[in-house]
């Protein structure tokens, strides 16, 4: 029975980990459940505690008795949002993001001594086992989507396709599809591969998004621009995938910054920067493309949210 063999395996899997060793996990004082959110916490500066709780998937009142013990230990501080005081954000200390370190290196450690036990030429088997496992139990990555690099016509479709959709979603005017051709001309005109890039996702071979990683004025620091996901694409987290490619790309490129540059209107674009870790850092109001706006400064620091 699949039910048996899975129940079996986790046995089998706990043991080799060491997730029933007393005191805590790998050895040290904090449970599994503790361990998993000082993770969490070590991506990023600070976090909504809502977005955690959401993302964990536990319970408010599980997750609330946990932080309330980070606080107690030095671990953590929470605080109000300053712009809507209903949400409560949670960063780390210096104490809390020490044993987050900590947790990491010796996790780290563990996995490397198991897989130290594995022959050299079963660990490809054993990468292919497990990506079957998680697309099995969580589902195949979606077939009809794709991410790719530029091609031929791309950076024509980015100019109009932002033109078009804005226009009909915000009633924005061609001040904004000039905005974008001038930044879309001066990628084309002149980049550098190694430190600046821009993808397009496919969805059934037709472009559906986009997003840019450029270089920004101030040093080590890169900007993620025209993030884009057509109406018919979205719902499959492919906004959340181009930040995350673009995230990706700017610290292997060694960034130690990603800032941005949006408008308070991009409800859902600035849900997808919350949870990818980014911190508004700044804000003001705005006349632009025919409507009154609300400009928005966000930024992620890369080393910080490169733990795990």
């Amino acid at each position: 029975m699949a039910v048996d063999e899975v129940r079996d395996f986790n046995r089998m899997y706990t043991r080799l980990i060491g997730v029933l060793d007393y005191p805590g996990q790998l050895n040290t004082p904090y449970t599994l459940s503790e361990a998993r959110i000082l993770y969490e916490l070590a991506r990023r500066e600070r976090t909504h505690v809502s977005a955690l709780r959401e993302h964990l998937g536990v319970t408010a009142a599980h997750l609330s008795r946990t932080l309330s013990r980070f606080e107690e230990r030095g671990l953590v501080t929470r605080e109000r949002h300053y712009r809507d005081a209903r949400f409560q954000e949670v960063l780390l200390t210096a104490e809390g993001r020490a044993a987050a370190e900590d947790l990491d290196r010796r996790s780290r450690e563990a996995v490397t001594g198991l897989l130290a036990k594995v022959p050299r030429n079963e660990l490809g088997r054993l990468r292919e086992a497990l990506a079957t496992a998680r697309h099995a139990l969580t589902g195949p990555a979606d077939p009809g989507v794709r991410l790719r690099g530029l091609e031929p016509g791309d950076l024509g479709w980015i100019v109009q396709r932002h033109g078009a959709v804005y226009a009909r979603e915000f009633g924005w005017n061609a001040e904004f599809e000039a905005l974008v051709a001038r930044i879309v001309g001066e990628f084309g005109a002149s980049h550098d591969p190694a430190r600046e890039r821009a993808w397009i996702a496919e969805l059934d071979g037709r472009p559906v998004g986009s997003v840019m990683c450029v270089r920004d004025e101030r040093p080590d620091t890169a900007r993620l621009r025209l993030l884009l996901v057509e109406p018919e694409a979205r719902g499959r987290r492919l906004g959340e995938r181009l930040v995350a490619t673009c995230i990706d790309f700017a610290r292997e490129a060694g960034y130690r910054d990603l800032v941005l540059w949006t408008n308070d209107v991009l409800t859902s674009a600035r849900r997808i920067y919350e949870g990818a870790g980014f911190e508004l850092i700044a804000e003001e109001p705005h006349r632009g493309y025919g409507s009154p706006l609300v400009g928005q400064d966000w930024r992620l620091a890369l080393q910080d949210s490169a733990h795990g």
